[in-house]
């Protein structure tokens, strides 16, 4: 076994004041110290030690007064059994010092000499706890003098006349007290630190090195001035005044080792940040295998999805086995708190028209939620929701796995605006979000591929109905009568009477059929409410409870972001640039419209572009007439140019793919993109 070099001691032998002695790490020291480290692999249990230790010197700080627990006997034992030579050994360098006034860094160079062999926590524990033996000896003999003779005796010898002017060393003793106390957090994290897995944490590699290196030396340092400092009182008689210059000094380290803990303290949670963030990664590199290699079920993947959950909430609110979803296809509702009863609404629709449709799948909540800043109010938000949902729900909010988590919003691209992620009866993930395909297409779109959804958009026309079918009753007959239905917005009262005037008289004089419905404004719930019931009570127009008006623009919403996953523009699909207009009018705080034909038709403008065309139509109705009403509404909107404007898109920022170039509804010029964050959605 290899051996290091003993580090001599020096032969300087007188006491040096205390004012002189703070253990100042130089490089030399540093280096002198790490030398003598030769572990050999032996074990030591530091804790059961420590425990002790941490119970023996505060205790007899307090004159012997409070309560220690009772320990187990054996397993302290076995603890120090190992260990013990080296504890005597300690002890006896200690009291050699402080008889012959040995110098402090040499007395701890020679413990470090002793415990050459032993870990860095050993060596602080194993030095505390023989200072805690010499301590503790004095301390219990000073108590038990007046009731045992044995310890009179003993008290006799060692002359403790420190216990007749206690009152007067008070302050001193108070420094001390703080010291020790201090020197017991700073072993206790050295503990900590020596704990942490070495396959996160190197302990035996710069920069944790030379910490331990640092604490270690400061805490045995330290032990040897204590030792010093208590024997010297044992000896005095009448001088106790002269120690009482020397409380300050004790305080100063006392803040110096105070101030090693707060630093360890920092280290430990750094370090502890670190470690949950390398598991964090494998658990996320696991899950992420694991989704991407073929699976005979999907029960395994839902599994990692829940970890150690295994029950999942039904309709009834009654706890089923993940189980029961195995072999089906199962769809990830992932959304926060802040998910509307609107959103809820529109695809418990789809939902519950599933069994009719002949479509078999499920949906399961994944709420994604702040484990930190959870309290009741999320609480009980959480179980109300939970109660309006006809689908599985995860039992409690901390159900899905982090490292899921960090899936969801890293491959997934979830940030705020509901998904659901289709995951098919072998586990494999058909699409990363098929709400823009429920909601357009319903059912139809099953199994919800982003094969399926691109088929649609290749096959399938593209009608009034997938905007507003499921929100006007009315559509069939209207499309049946062939008329033209007027979608319009905006929160300016007089606007919508002058349009809503100017549009039925222009309709009235060019004969054709025409249906208006008010959709209020995305995400002005007060002000729409309030338009609403105005245009109800004038018999404007119809308007929509504001429940479809969030529906309404969800939808568009969607249509917009399929449009886009599938990499179109708005400067070549027609459908993108028509649902991006109306976004852009809303965001822009423009009253707009839109006017609609059951064949498929139509056309938008902003407000004050599509008045004014209405109060002109005596300059393009003839050519309604040979063109039809659309065509011709479209090609007089483009021949008006207006002075000023200022069009805005606002995409949720979702994770999904974000159009390389939109054009301006107004100029046709390409906009500027830029990153807006916004709390306040009123």
């Amino acid at each position: 076994m290899v051996r290091p070099t003993p580090v001599s001691p020096s032969s300087e032998t007188h006491q040096k004041p205390l004012r002189n002695e703070y253990w100042m790490l130089n490089d030399e020291m540093i280096e002198q110290i790490r030398s003598t480290h030769v572990p050999d692999g032996r074990v030591v249990d530091v804790k059961p030690i420590l425990q002790v230790t941490g119970k023996v010197l505060p205790h007899t700080m307090n004159g012997g007064s409070g309560h220690i627990d009772v320990f187990d006997d054996q397993t302290i034992l076995s603890a120090v059994d190992g260990a013990l030579d080296a504890v005597y050994e300690i002890c006896s360098e200690l009291s050699r010092n402080c008889s012959r006034g040995g110098n402090a860094h040499a007395t701890t160079t020679a413990i470090f000499n002793i415990l050459s062999s032993y870990s860095w926590d050993a060596k602080v524990v194993l030095t505390l706890a023989a200072f805690a033996m010499k301590f503790g000896e004095f301390w219990l003999i000073s108590q038990l003098c007046t009731s045992n003779s044995l310890a009179k005796s003993m008290a006799l010898l060692k002359r403790p006349a420190i216990l007749e002017n206690s009152r007067t060393l008070e302050p001193y003793l108070d420094a001390l007290r703080k010291l020790i106390n201090a020197m017991i957090n700073v072993t206790e994290c050295i503990v900590q630190l020596t704990e942490l897995p070495s396959k996160y944490i190197p302990i035996d590699e710069p920069p944790l090195l030379t910490t331990m290196v640092d604490a270690t030396s400061c805490i045995i340092s330290n032990v040897v001035i204590c030792a010093r400092q208590i024997t010297g009182l044992v000896g005095m008689r009448h001088e106790f005044t002269t120690l009482t210059s020397e409380a300050g000094e004790l305080s100063r380290l006392a803040q110096k080792v105070s101030s090693i803990h707060e630093y360890l303290q920092n280290q430990l949670r750094l370090c502890y940040e670190r470690i949950d963030e390398k598991k964090l990664m494998e658990a996320f590199e696991q899950f992420k295998r694991t989704i991407e290699t073929p699976q005979v079920d999907n029960l395994k993947i839902l599994q990692n999805i829940f970890g150690k959950e295994e029950n999942l909430l039904n309709a009834d609110r009654a706890k089923v086995y993940i189980n029961v979803l195995r072999r089906k296809h199962v769809l990830l509702l992932i959304s926060d708190l802040d998910i509307s009863q609107e959103e809820i609404r529109l695809l418990e629709v789809v939902y519950k028209e599933r069994v009719s449709s002949g479509r078999d799948y499920e949906i399961i909540w994944l709420p994604i939620v702040d484990r930190i800043t959870w309290n009741d109010g999320y609480q009980e938000k959480f179980s109300t929701l939970q109660s309006t949902m006809s689908w599985y729900t995860v039992s409690h909010h901390v159900a899905i796995e982090p490292a899921v988590i960090k899936y969801i919003r890293e491959e997934w691209g979830f940030v705020k605006k509901p998904i659901a992620v289709t995951l098919n009866p072998q586990g494999k993930v058909l699409c990363p979000n098929a709400l823009n395909m429920m909601w357009i297409w319903g059912n139809s779109a099953f199994p919800f591929s982003s094969e399926t959804e691109e088929r649609f958009w290749k096959t399938k026309p593209w009608t009034l109905d997938l905007l507003v079918g499921r929100l006007e009753p009315n559509l069939p007959t209207w499309v049946n009568q062939q008329k033209v239905v007027c979608f319009y917005g905006g929160v300016k009262m007089e606007w919508i009477k002058s349009f809503t005037t100017a549009t039925k008289e222009a309709a009235t004089a060019l004969d054709i059929g025409l249906e208006m419905v008010y959709v209020g404004k995305k995400n002005a719930r007060e002000q729409a409410k309030e338009i609403t019931d105005l245009i109800t009570e004038n018999k404007l127009s119809h308007a929509w409870k504001y429940d479809n008006v969030r529906c309404f623009w969800d939808i568009v919403e969607n249509t917009l972001n399929s449009k886009v996953h599938q990499r179109k523009t708005n400067a070549t699909d027609g459908v993108m640039q028509e649902m991006a207009t109306m976004l852009g009018y809303d965001d822009s705080k423009n009253e707009w419209a839109v006017f609609f034909t059951g064949s498929g038709e139509m056309v938008s403008a902003n407000g004050e572009k599509v008045l004014s065309c209405m109060k002109s139509f005596d300059q393009w109705g003839k050519l309604s007439y040979q063109m039809g009403f659309i065509p011709a509404l479209r090609k007089h909107l483009e021949g008006i140019m207006l002075d000023h404007h200022c069009t805005r898109l606002l995409l949720p920022g979702n994770g999904a793919r974000i159009p390389e170039r939109v054009q301006c509804a107004e100029c046709g010029r390409a906009m500027e993109m830029y990153f807006l964050y916004r709390c306040c959605v009123e």
